[in-house]
């Protein structure tokens, strides 16, 4: 019989421990593919940690377990971070995230509902997985699976797109309270900060015109997340929108905050302030192994 996951309870220790595991497999992986998005996957390790080992239920062992919760990823782009939480959680061999990106691999840019267990939605077009979310909650709804949750991922960016408000004002108005939304709000996009292309504050208020709950939340503290979930399933008179502020390229300190590796891959991106090209992925490794320094070996070094 299916059993859920995360019904062994975790330290907060052990959350954050697990968050800079899948920071290091997203910096192995883009090394090895040479493409990929670097910024956003980094940015959401902490959020898909709280998501996988904590707060869904679900079994990577019966990926489509007819009770689990379902987790809508809107921004595909952002697959790696993903993938190494899903090969973490035991859906797949971890070997094989060294394939991310390469012909005929079950791990492609953007992720394919069919090509791998345990994926719940196609992305690719930004803004369409909100639409995603509703068409699954409807469904439950007919089924009468109050007791099943829908957790969507969008980008900040992503939010420039049409589509998104659609669902936003159907979710609401079919009060759809099963969807927690989370907006990744790290403040960067392709051509440089979401303010400058397209200004998206006052963001809270937005939401909360369209009649949505609204949580604000530090993105990157694990247990802030789990907090704001459990909050989202109490609240069952509108549905809610977390937005996690978060840090674009979390635990690399040449990439935090720099939009330029939004859509750059380490170990090949000539950015400025950057190692070279041969070094980058070594020192983004060394940084996540060490957590900066703080982490000394027998010998008292880094």
């Amino acid at each position: 019989m299916p059993t859920n996951y995360n019904e062994k309870t975790r330290s907060i220790e052990d959350l954050e421990l697990m968050a800079n595991t899948i920071r290091q497999d997203i910096v192995k992986m883009l090394e090895k593919a040479g493409s990929g998005h670097s910024a956003g996957p980094l940015g959401l390790a902490d959020i898909l940690t709280a998501l996988y080992f904590d707060i869904m239920q679900h079994d990577p062992k019966h990926p489509e377990w007819d009770e689990r919760d379902l987790f809508v990823l809107s921004n595909g782009h952002c697959a790696p971070v993903l993938y190494a939480a899903m090969a973490n959680a035991g859906y797949f061999d971890k070997k094989e995230l060294s394939t991310l990106r390469q012909f005929k691999s079950r791990l492609q840019g953007h992720p394919e509902r069919k090509s791998l267990p345990g994926i719940e939605n196609t992305s690719g077009p930004l803004g369409s997985g909100l639409s995603q979310a509703a068409g699954m909650a409807l469904a439950m709804n007919m089924n009468n699976e109050s007791h099943r949750w829908i957790y969507c991922v969008t980008g900040d960016g992503e939010l420039n797109e049409g589509n998104i408000w659609e669902a936003v004002m159907l979710i609401a108005k079919y009060n759809l309270h099963q969807i927690t939304t989370i907006v990744d709000r790290n403040n960067i996009q392709i051509d440089g900060t979401t303010e400058h292309v397209m200004p998206l504050e006052d963001l809270r208020a937005k939401w909360e015109a369209f009649g949505w709950h609204v949580i604000e939340i530090d993105g990157n503290d694990v247990e802030a997340v789990i907090d704001a979930c459990a909050m989202a399933r109490a609240i069952v008179e509108k549905p809610v929108c977390i937005i996690a502020h978060t840090i674009p390229g979390k635990g690399v300190d040449y990439m935090e905050y720099d939009y330029h590796w939004h859509g750059m891959p380490v170990g090949l991106a000539d950015v400025a302030g950057a190692p070279p090209v041969d070094e980058q992925a070594k020192v983004a490794l060394k940084e996540l192994r060490t957590m900066r320094g703080k982490i000394k070996n027998e010998h008292g070094h880094d």
